[in-house]
């Protein structure tokens, strides 16, 4: 199972309700930014089902005709600034983040929340200028998290699986990005049965109450 980071918590409950109804599955994750994973595959890394954050990324992968079947978008997802815990440098908006007394983490621009995050900025009219640009989303989060950034630009749901090591602060609608998060099983994957069944899984009632837990989206 590929998936993208931001996918984290919310595929290993979702993996572990799958496996309720289908005692013959085992879930191995391999978690990553969505580029990078799309770019394994394309390379012939072993993988049955693949999920992105983004459609351009799964694109990809569709493109060199490595999908069986058409992908099936299953989340949505929005932005957020992810700051150190009781916001101590009173980060109200995306404007603070050019502040030159703030250290700005993102996700690299060949990542979705890398891109993402460019592109609510410039929606912002705002340039920010990030210290380092990460593997991906979580990478960003952590080093809020541990102090190391005073910001990043994350998703909702990284904000809400950090359980209280960062503050959220909102990013009005006029800049926000909405990421949305298509599967699909991969060719000549090992066990497409079980491939198609997670992935339908995904789209079903079960699956969208489960994805909501985590702040995701409908798609």
């Amino acid at each position: 199972m590929f998936a993208a980071a931001s996918l984290t918590d919310a595929f290993n409950r979702a993996g572990d309700d799958f496996a309720k109804s289908h005692t013959r599955v085992r879930f191995t994750f391999n978690f990553g930014s969505s580029s990078t994973l799309a770019t394994q595959i394309v390379n012939g890394a072993p993988a049955d089902v693949f999920a992105s954050a983004d459609e351009d990324t799964m694109r990809k992968v569709v493109d060199a005709e490595l999908t069986d079947g058409a992908p099936k978008t299953f989340a949505s997802n929005r932005l957020q600034i992810a700051v150190a815990r009781g916001n101590p440098k009173k980060i109200a908006s995306l404007a603070d983040l050019a502040r030159p007394d703030l250290i700005l983490v993102l996700a690299a621009p060949t990542v979705p929340a890398g891109k993402y995050a460019l592109e609510s900025l410039r929606k912002a009219g705002v340039v920010g200028k990030p210290a380092s640009q990460e593997v991906d989303v979580r990478a960003v989060l952590n080093k809020v998290a541990l102090g190391e950034a005073d910001a990043g630009i994350v998703y909702v749901t990284d904000v809400l699986s950090a359980g209280g090591r960062v503050t959220g602060v909102d990013i009005p609608e006029g800049a926000q990005v909405i990421a949305r998060y298509p599967a699909t099983v991969v060719r000549d994957a090992r066990n497409p049965e079980l491939s198609h069944a997670f992935v339908d899984y995904l789209v079903s009632p079960d699956g969208q109450t489960t994805l909501r837990t985590f702040g995701f989206s409908a798609p």
